[in-house]
């Protein structure tokens, strides 16, 4: 048995929590196409017979424009320490830019083997592939350079594969039936928190949250629910939408996904709070257990 720890980074929607959910073979973490989507540090663990690999799905490295995202990239900085080996993965269909080159600077002090992961390949012709391989030999001399489609799940087995080889520890690091680092409730949450924002689009900012109040089950059923905390008033009615239909959107799609994963029937209750205040937001957010805030 080989064991170790493996960081998922990239600029912001590049597909880091597709490619931890294709890896896991399960939803863990939440998608979108808003950039951002991924505020925490996600573990998910995979095992076979051979090795166990702890991957981290950390938020996306940017610019940081304010507190929330300097808050983020702290984050994925401390996890880059940690690791025993670094995905860089970046989107093919993307020309490489400063978004990838502020990453990739970010990266190459580390004394650990650093992965180059194209992902997106099902979007683009192996011609093209072959230039992009090309290009980013050039830029970097990276330990692996591994093409693959987190969404299609081609070549994921080959990236396990390669993991494999360089995964530095003989014993593994947690039980064979862990699976994760995150609470049922934190996922809970997060749910509500995705469907909102494949729903509002671009309407909507990634710095909403949503907090799981309340919890109770019984025989026949769970009650649940979840407070979306927004810091302004405008926000708050689109999210309820006309004559709260958006709101009920959410709960419907939300729901269908805490019951899958729950596995028995759930009445769930979503609500809309504004706090502008700082202070008063930071009590919720250290409820959550999202951040280190300072």
């Amino acid at each position: 048995m080989k064991s170790g720890f493996v960081s998922i980074v990239g600029r912001p929607n590049v597909g880091k929590s597709t490619l931890l959910n294709r890896v896991l073979e399960m939803k863990l973490a939440i998608t979108s196409n808003v950039s951002g989507t991924t505020r925490n540090i996600i573990q998910g663990i995979y095992n076979d017979d051979e090795s166990q690999i702890v991957f981290i799905d950390t938020p996306g490295i940017h610019k940081p424009v304010n507190k929330l995202g300097s808050i983020m990239n702290n984050q994925a900085y401390h996890m880059l320490d940690e690791v025993d080996i670094v995905l860089f993965l970046v989107d093919v269909t993307k020309e490489f830019g400063k978004g990838d080159n502020f990453v990739l600077e970010k990266i190459k002090s580390l004394n650990k083997p650093v992965f180059l992961v194209l992902n997106k390949i099902d979007l683009i012709d192996k011609k093209e592939l072959l230039k992009i391989i090309t290009k980013y030999n050039e830029i970097y001399n990276f330990e692996e350079i591994i093409p693959l489609s987190s969404l299609k799940g081609d070549n994921v087995l080959d990236l396990i594969k390669t993991l494999k080889k360089y995964l530095p520890r003989e014993e593994i690091l947690y039980g064979k039936e862990d699976v994760t680092n995150i609470s049922r409730d934190f996922y809970i949450a997060e749910i509500v928190r995705e469907k909102l924002l494949r729903l509002t689009k671009d309407e909507v900012p990634h710095t909403i949250t949503c907090l799981l109040e309340n919890y109770e089950e019984n025989e026949k059923y769970i009650d649940i629910n979840v407070l979306i905390i927004v810091d302004r008033e405008n926000l708050k009615k689109i999210i309820i939408g006309k004559n709260g239909q958006m709101l009920k959107k959410v709960g419907t799609l939300a729901r269908s996904d805490i019951e899958e994963f729950l596995g028995k029937q759930v009445n769930l209750k979503t609500y809309v709070k504004v706090i502008d205040d700082w202070r008063e937001k930071e009590k919720y957010l250290k409820e959550l257990g999202f951040y280190e805030l300072k």
